[in-house]
Order: C-alpha cells, then structure tokens, then sequence
C-alpha cells in the first residue's frame, strides 16, 4: 500500500485515461494491424466486441472495460507495437510514391534508366526494357495500362527488396 501513497490521485487517474485512450486507439485499429498485435484474448476478444456495438452508452461501458483490461497488461510493450505497426505502413506508402515517381520518370526520360540500373544492381534489365517498351506502347495506343500496372509492381518489388537489405539488422 505504500506505493499508492507515492503516486497522487491525480496521476493515477492520468495514467487510468492514458490507458483508456490507448485502448480506444486499437479499437479504431484496422483489423489487419490489430491481428498482428501480441494481445492477451481477453483483451482482443473485448476489443472485438467494442466495434460490434453501435449505442453510444454501451459503446462507452466497453471502451471503460477495454481500458481497465489495459491496467492488466504490458502497455508501454502494446504502445511499441502499435509504433512500429504504425511506421511500417508508413514505410510502405513512402516506397508506393518512390514506385510511382520512379515510372513516370523511367517513362518520360531515357537517362532515368541507366540511372535506375546503377542505383538498383541486382534487377532484371532485360524484364524492365520489356515492360518500359510495353507501357509506352499501351499509354502511346490507348489501351488499357496493363503493362504501365505491371511496370508499377515491378519497380516497387525492386524498391522494397532494396529497403529490406538496407534496413539496421538485415542481412547483406
């Protein structure tokens, strides 16, 4: 009991809605991230039913519930992963408009090529000749951009590849 008379009332109530707040944040988690979390089932299982109700008071009773199941978990461990599952995607936004700036540039000029073949050894040149050839020639015709699509997945596969063995902790 000493150690509640350490830490005021009023923090212990900061702390209690920080935890609440948390709780409220994985509950408006997309669900693919949520399941990538390592959440005691009880703790999911209440979260779950949280986006199952509609009524604003029931809504609030369980978001009060999710938050006194934080206080029985490892917070700061959750807060860690829903940082890193935050910065992930980000992450791979980042390399979507990389992709994106990457074709229209390998498209518009011939030089962006040779400088994208240096920048990134280890692709297949003759494939990205091929779908280069292929884009300008269905965008040229009119025709549905297949090829423009297939160029887009090919760069960003390329820059993801690259990310990942740059990355701290990777191997080469």
């Amino acid at each position: 009991m000493a150690q509640d008379t350490d830490v005021s009332k009023s923090q212990r109530k900061r702390e209690m809605h920080a935890l609440q707040t948390l709780g409220e944040n994985l509950v408006r988690l997309p669900s693919e991230q949520l399941a990538r979390l390592d959440l005691p089932e009880i703790l999911h299982e209440a979260i779950m039913q949280a986006r199952s109700i509609s009524q604003r008071g029931a809504l609030r009773r369980q978001l009060q519930y999710v938050g006194r199941l934080m206080r029985d978990v490892d917070a700061d461990r959750i807060r860690d992963q829903l940082q890193s599952a935050q910065t992930g995607s980000a992450r791979d936004v980042a390399i979507l408009h990389r992709a994106e700036r990457w074709r229209e540039r390998l498209l518009a000029e011939d030089a962006a090529l040779s400088e994208f073949v240096s920048a990134f050894t280890a692709i297949d040149v003759q494939r990205l000749h091929t779908l280069l050839r292929n884009a300008r020639r269905d965008r040229a015709a009119g025709r549905p951009l297949r090829a423009y699509r297939e160029l887009f997945r090919f760069i960003r596969d390329i820059l993801m590849i690259d990310e990942d063995a740059t990355r701290p902790g990777s191997p080469g």
